[in-house]
């Protein structure tokens, strides 16, 4: 989206990331919330993470969700050189289930702050940029609410016809 100011930065350290990430364009694409993706790695181009981080507020980015496999230093790198809020997306991998992700990213030292969502939960970091965003938003607030409301029907909905129809047929077996 790029007919208004980019409001959030979606970055990851490979393009291998990048069909977990897309949950967070999908969701703030739902809210009509500009954002940009791009590839970052903290490893492989530390230069352009460095121009990223120290650029992003100036560029007006006023959140970066950072998702990052393995070693997972991409979040913790981003947030030791922006003021800005970090939304960090464990990815999952191969050698052990996104878990040496999830730590590297929660782990983060005093004074490093990096927000934390589940394994692969990129839709959750992008309603957590969305929430961020939505308190000097008033438009933006009423989505969020109108979201969770919508949600909150669409499981009583679900809780009422398995109790009208039980389990074996609410499953089809």
């Amino acid at each position: 989206m790029k007919n208004q100011k980019t409001q959030i930065g979606i970055i990851m350290g490979s393009d291998s990331d990048l069909t977990v990430m897309s949950e967070a364009g999908k969701i703030l694409e739902e809210f009509d919330v500009n954002y940009e993706i791009s590839v970052v790695s903290a490893h492989r181009t530390p230069d352009v993470l460095y121009k990223y981080a120290t650029g992003a507020q100036k560029s007006g980015i006023q959140v970066i969700i950072a998702g990052a496999g393995g070693s997972a230093h991409l979040p913790g790198m981003v947030s030791s050189m922006t003021t800005l809020p970090v939304i960090g997306v464990p990815v999952k991998t191969k050698t052990m289930d996104g878990l040496d992700s999830l730590l590297s990213i929660a782990q983060m030292p005093p004074g490093v702050p990096v927000a934390t969502v589940a394994i692969n939960g990129a839709k959750n970091a992008g309603l957590l940029a969305i929430a961020i965003l939505a308190l000097y938003d008033k438009v933006l607030n009423k989505k969020l609410e109108n979201y969770k409301s919508k949600m909150n029907k669409e499981v009583k909905t679900k809780s009422e016809k398995l109790k009208k129809v039980g389990y074996k047929k609410y499953l089809n077996i």
